[in-house]
């Protein structure tokens, strides 16, 4: 590489390049301190943060260099103050460029083969989401403890008696499935190596053609430490749905920076967002109305 390609380290990459010179502590072992506190960082990230190859970006990485500060025995955002704003992101890793989240298909169509349901992706318009309430409880450390959703379906077709739940949990353990109303859990299936779970959820008496259910579950994470939930939670709908509800709420809703709701319509490339504020208990929530397709979440530092 010649000296006109040579990457210039950036202010942030200097500072803490020499942070880490004066703690004496090698890259590994400031590894090790920040996986004893919940955050998990490789190395290789480590190195290339501090000779500027790249610099945190993602809010899971704005999250460890909070706790990096700390280690390094440095006040609390000298190094946070030189990074520049955050571009925005606000969505996971299966979100795609376009706005449509890529679900791994073939390992998903095998989960519904072993839960008894091969056709139900051609068979969801059987029954009609009217109505979407989702609650995520944000633990210390902005990491997810809970989803907690109340659906209501109107059938569209006689003898409409469950409802296939797929849940995208990415790299984290299977959370597990509790606290039903209206409804139980028949045959769970968990693909670990693409973070996909699929449950069958089994009304408690079939419904008809232009009849409503309403169901409610809980799907708990194991933890401490809970799953980096990367400071968002979204929805993506692939068909409209008249009222989609979200809450989050935080335990330490004293260390928010800021939060707000953003929504994706269509194929659309342009990202709305709104400024939320915190209520008295300590939480946000957003309301779509006839909404779809698209991507509607929440995000926050």
């Amino acid at each position: 590489m010649s000296t006109s390609e040579r990457a210039v380290p950036s202010p942030f990459a200097r500072r803490l390049r020499s942070a880490i010179a004066r703690s004496g502590l090698s890259l590994d072992r400031i590894q090790a301190r920040l996986q004893a506190s919940g955050v998990p960082i490789s190395v290789t990230a480590l190195s290339y943060w501090q000779s500027g190859k790249r610099q945190p970006e993602r809010q899971s990485s704005i999250s460890a260099v909070r706790v990096l500060e700390d280690v390094l025995g440095l006040q609390r955002g000298e190094l946070l103050s030189l990074l520049p704003p955050p571009r925005p992101r606000g969505l996971p890793s299966r979100r795609q460029a376009d706005g449509v989240v890529k679900f791994p298909m073939e390992a998903l169509r095998i989960l519904l083969e072993r839960v008894g349901a091969p056709h139900a992706l051609e068979q969801q318009h059987r029954l009609n989401l009217l109505n979407l309430h989702d609650r995520c409880e944000i633990a210390a450390g902005g990491r997810q403890r809970s989803l907690t959703t109340r659906s209501v379906f109107q059938a569209t077709a006689d003898q409409q008696d469950r409802w296939i739940l797929v849940y995208d949990h990415g790299g984290a353990p299977a959370p597990a499935l509790h606290q039903l109303r209206n409804c139980r859990s028949g045959r769970v299936e968990i693909d670990p190596e693409h973070g996909l779970t699929v449950a069958e959820l089994l009304f408690d008496r079939p419904i008809h053609r232009g009849e409503t259910c309403l169901i409610e579950y809980t799907l708990t994470n194991s933890g401490p430490p809970y799953p980096d939930c990367e400071n968002t939670y979204y929805r993506e709908f692939r068909r409209p749905i008249r009222e989609y509800l979200l809450e989050i709420r935080f335990d330490e809703a004293d260390a928010l920076r800021g939060c707000w709701q953003y929504a994706r319509r269509g194929s659309a490339e342009t990202e709305e967002r709104r400024e939320l504020h915190l209520d008295t208990a300590g939480g946000v929530h957003a309301v779509a109305l006839d909404y779809g397709p698209g991507v509607f979440g929440i995000s926050w530092e």
